[in-house]
């Protein structure tokens, strides 16, 4: 392995480390930054070990992670009993959060915006505060899920190439 190969895998090393910060971060795209890991490795070090079902099975859990983390926060939102508009008022708390008093506001904005939003539609205090949980549950469940997720498919890679 020379000087150029040891660069290019870092670079592999560094996007898989990078799409973790997507996490917290959803600005980020995690699974398109793992994705350019691949890529490094497949065009840039050996095309050989990664197979058309490795291929496809990325794709397929590519989908399963953006799915998951829309549907997570959506779900939790509404199973607590908040409104679409709560469910609004979560995403782009989310979004914004990410920039304000990171990796905090993350967690602390949504959860307020959707509390704020449903006081602003004349709910209880105790229907707004169901709804910011379920806020926040959603952002922790579809972190884990992407957590996860993720986690199998830089194994999955490190198996292929290693083995």
């Amino acid at each position: 392995m020379g000087f150029v190969d040891i660069l290019w895998w870092i670079l592999v090393i560094v996007l898989f480390l990078s799409s973790y910060a997507g996490i917290i971060f959803p600005i980020i795209p995690a699974p398109l930054v793992i994705w350019g890991g691949f890529l490094v490795y497949h065009f840039a070090i050996n095309n050989e070990p990664l197979t058309a079902f490795f291929w496809w099975s990325m794709v397929v859990l590519t989908v399963i992670v953006i799915v998951a983390d829309i549907i997570a926060n959506s779900y939790f939102v509404k199973k607590y009993g908040g409104s679409k508009r709560g469910e609004w008022a979560a995403a782009i708390g989310v979004i914004v959060g990410s920039f304000i008093i990171p990796p905090f506001g993350i967690l602390i904005v949504p959860t307020v915006a959707v509390f704020v939003v449903e006081m602003l539609q004349r709910r209880t205090t105790e229907e707004a505060f169901k709804a910011s949980i379920g806020s926040l549950l959603g952002f922790l469940g579809g972190a884990f899920a992407k957590f996860v997720v993720l986690t199998v498919m830089i194994v999955w890679f490190f198996v292929l190439v290693i083995i």
